[in-house]
């Protein structure tokens, strides 16, 4: 009855997957992009490292979790069936870091992460980078962390995310942290509004910054209710979870 119940959640994520790809593939040639020019990043928050294992085998490479330590106990799981020793650098497949980090779970996340997606904080990029410091010197990773600025389009504080106004000396304190590397942006679409209309600002916003940081050409935007919208309007990145994953469990793995 296992194998039974192991073949259905197989078959139900790779049509759901499948499903997914096939959005992300239509909504890059309405864009005019090229295909492979976005990320199909599917986040695994709240869903147990089985699931990840299923992915895995489905040739899923890039995931996104949001809860730590969920996070580091699911790669722990993991780490048991990747011969590379599961070092952020090394695996072959990808996790990055794309809800709230505090200050105090920064080491944790430093240790596993690829990137991390919502830094909106002096105090935060400060303990990623004593974080990224503490695994390089433990062997637990073998390459600096990729930073993503959480950009606020709504000034609204109870959502997360630095003002737009605030970006620039964000920035550089993140070039200047050691162990830290400058990616991109990344934003949520507020509730309020049309999706198109924060993307589009979402977009300018990226102009400006690109203009002072070339290299940080990341756009992280877009989820399962909005990726055509990202996609038009620029993402490199988008993060879908409940269109893969299906309803979140009622208890939390």
């Amino acid at each position: 009855m296992v194998d039974e119940a192991v073949d259905a959640r197989t078959h139900e994520l790779a049509e759901r997957y499948s499903a997914a790809r096939d959005r992300l593939d239509a909504a890059v040639d309405a864009a005019g992009r090229k295909r492979g020019d976005v990320e199909l990043m599917v986040v695994t928050k709240y869903f147990p490292a089985d699931d990840v294992r299923r992915l895995l085998g489905l040739g899923v490479r890039c995931f996104g979790e949001s809860r730590e330590p969920e996070a580091s106990r699911k790669l722990a799981e993991l780490a048991a069936d990747d011969p590379t020793g599961g070092r952020p650098g090394d695996r072959a497949a990808v996790f990055d870091m794309i809800g709230s980090v505090q200050s105090k779970k920064a080491k944790s996340v430093a240790a596993w992460a690829r990137s991390v997606h919502s830094v909106d904080r002096d105090k935060v990029v400060d303990a990623l980078s004593r974080g990224v410091l503490a695994a390089l010197d433990a062997g637990e990773r073998s390459d600096q962390l990729g930073i993503l600025l959480q950009v606020s389009l709504d000034g609204d504080p109870h959502r997360g995310g630095a003002p737009v106004d605030d970006l620039p000396e964000l920035a550089e304190r993140v070039r200047a942290a050691p162990g830290l590397s400058l990616a991109g942006l990344m934003v949520i679409a507020p509730l309020e509004g049309t999706a198109d209309r924060w993307m589009s600002l979402a977009a300018q916003v990226r102009e400006g910054f690109l203009a002072d940081h070339p290299e940080a050409r990341e756009l992280s935007a877009g989820m399962s209710g909005d990726l055509e919208s990202a996609v038009a309007h620029g993402s490199t990145c988008v993060r879908v979870g409940t269109a893969i994953m299906g309803p979140r469990p009622l208890v939390s793995q």
